[in-house]
């Protein structure tokens, strides 16, 4: 009996690491509200399982999966508490709107698996109302809230509160009732960028731009003799370029499968050291060429496409990055703005170019040939809306470059 136990104790201790725990949830939550930020969604949709886009009074489908998986009242109300315990009302409110309302529709009805209630949810709601300056609907909620709890001090005192502060000054009181959504301090560039997410960006043709072209590419390697690369060129300021079919299927399935067990969740680079951030919200993994004879075939491409050295040290290993649902990496640069930046422990200068791949590749230069950053590489990867994405990258830097890439003293080039 005693071995039974340790067997089911062992069993259970295996199976609780494989569930979410809270950060796990909290993520959950806060990747949902980037959606509804960034792609401008209907937090109803959300809570049905659909995708739709509200922009004034239209409301756009963007996605309608096949089985349609809805949010209960209970998996609302903690979206609306993890934004209500960051004092983010902005997007508390409507899940937690949502949440009364469904647990409005099925009152009385026992759920084993609900944490929160119904008066948990109109507390919450009333309070956040309040904060955002709302005092009317506060009250109404707290009124409602005596309704099923008509013992609760508190919130008698919050009734008498609400009820004074219109009687003293109802005007100014829901006046203030304005809320704003909070930006985040460090991305000046919001607009823009969720514009071009919720768009997928417009990109000129070679009728626009007729410098722009595509062509088969050998880059003069014996390697690529045979079997050249579909290149277009889809950008000349900065200097970028795409090459079609870059991987294929098995190549990228095989990567993937390499760098599984080793993902983490990435970092960036901050002053000296290296911090996981909310606006970077992934995980990654580094291979090494002996891990599997596919990443040296790899590198033998690039190097081949570049012209460039990508072995290290004059390079960075392949990074393999995962991004869930939600997961995103706001505006940056590959290359380091900082003197101090961990980039520069590798001894071989700054990123000089990034290739990035995606079954397809796209590849463009980080610096000038001076060696300063180019301030138009500033790039993001927008939220996942549906699944994940799997991508995978070669950061090469300046040294060992130098006869590939002549250095010049010119801004320009």
């Amino acid at each position: 009996m005693k071995g039974n136990e340790v067997a089911l104790k062992d069993g259970y201790e295996k199976v609780e690491q494989d569930l979410p725990a809270f950060e796990d949830l909290e993520g959950a939550a806060r990747a949902l509200m980037r959606l509804q930020d960034v792609y401008m969604l209907n937090v109803k949709g959300l809570a049905r399982g659909v995708f739709q886009r509200v922009t004034g009074s239209a409301v756009t489908d963007l996605y309608s999966p096949r089985r349609l998986f809805s949010l209960t009242a209970d998996d609302c109300f903690q979206v609306g508490k993890v934004a209500y315990d960051m004092g983010d009302y902005y997007h508390a409110i409507p899940w937690l709107e949502e949440a009364v309302s469904l647990f409005r529709g099925s009152y009385g009805e026992w759920k084993t698996e609900d944490e929160a209630s119904l008066e948990d949810a109109l507390d919450h709601l009333a309070f956040a109302y309040f904060q955002a300056g709302n005092v009317s609907c506060a009250l109404s909620l707290s009124r409602e809230f005596l309704l099923y709890s008509p013992d609760n001090k508190r919130m008698s005192r919050n009734v008498l509160k609400y009820e004074k502060l219109l009687a003293e000054s109802p005007t100014r009181v829901v006046s203030e009732a304005v809320i704003q959504r909070p930006n985040v301090p460090h991305l000046q560039t919001r607009d823009t960028y969720e514009g071009l997410c919720q768009t997928l960006g417009s990109q000129p043709t070679h009728y626009q731009i007729p410098s722009l072209y595509c062509s088969y590419e050998t880059n003069s390697s014996p390697y690529l003799l045979l079997q050249p690369i579909r290149k277009e060129v889809i950008h000349l300021e900065p200097y970028v370029v795409l090459y079609h079919d870059f991987v294929n299927d098995l190549e990228a399935q095989k990567i993937r499968g390499l760098a599984e067990p080793w993902l983490q969740r990435s970092v960036v680079a901050s002053g000296e050291k290296q911090l996981p951030v909310e606006y970077r919200i992934s995980k990654s993994a580094w291979l090494k060429d002996t891990v599997d004879p596919l990443l040296v075939t790899l590198d033998h491409r690039i190097g081949a496409l570049t012209g460039l050295d990508v072995q290290p040290p004059y390079a960075e290993y392949l990074q393999v990055v995962n991004y869930g649902i939600g997961g995103h990496y706001e505006p940056h640069f590959d290359h380091a703005t900082s003197p101090t930046s961990p980039l520069y422990r590798m001894k071989s200068g700054n990123r000089v170019a990034t290739f990035m791949i995606y079954n397809a590749a796209l590849f463009w230069w980080n610096l000038h040939r001076s060696g300063e950053g180019d301030g138009d590489t500033l790039h993001a990867g927008c939220p996942v809306l549906v699944g994940d994405k799997w991508v995978a990258n070669k950061w090469i830097h300046e040294y060992g470059q130098e006869f590939r890439r002549p250095c010049s003293s010119s801004p320009e080039d």
